[in-house]
């Protein structure tokens, strides 16, 4: 519940809070599997063994008047956050997919046209890599690597980076 309840507290554009989640837990109901089925080939074999899936689904228009909210998938986004950080506090890891077939689970779950599916979660403790395909294997044993901070933080020109990055 307190990954949820952090979820819920995420900003978002005039407080629409668009995030809807559909949530799966392996051997319980059907959910599980509609998910997984919403995934594609690579990511079905990344996370057979998760034990909580969810999707994050974002409702495409304001409730208050109806008009296109052009800040739901960021919303959402920042939900996903959320969720990720606060699982984290419980030793939860969360990976996000975007490999995914939207069709399939509009289809699956019979989700409105007004909501549009984003992402599906994997959560659940750290797996042993070594039970992976080798390829899947070796990708989650390489080092993790990120762009230097001075690449994106810029000052008074595009592409220059901000004198306080160091």
């Amino acid at each position: 519940n307190t990954i949820f309840e952090a979820m819920s507290w995420s900003a978002s554009s005039f407080n629409e809070q668009p995030w809807r989640i559909v949530l799966g837990i392996k051997g319980e109901g059907t959910a599980y599997d509609k998910l997984m089925e919403s995934l594609v080939p690579f990511n079905q074999m990344w996370c057979k063994s998760a034990p909580i899936l969810l999707m994050i689904v974002g409702k495409k228009r304001f409730s208050h008047n109806n008009e296109p909210n052009d800040a739901w998938q960021y919303d959402c986004g920042a939900a996903a956050a959320y969720i990720s950080l606060q699982a984290l506090e419980h030793q939860v890891y969360v990976h996000q997919m975007i490999g995914i077939i939207p069709e399939k689970a509009t289809e699956l779950f019979k989700i409105p046209d007004d909501y549009g599916v984003m992402t599906i979660l994997a959560m659940g403790k750290l797996g042993d890599p070594d039970i992976l395909s080798p390829e899947m294997a070796e990708r989650e044993k390489a080092p993790r690597a990120r762009k230097p901070i001075s690449d994106l933080v810029f000052g008074e020109e595009w592409g220059n980076t901000h004198p306080i990055i160091s």
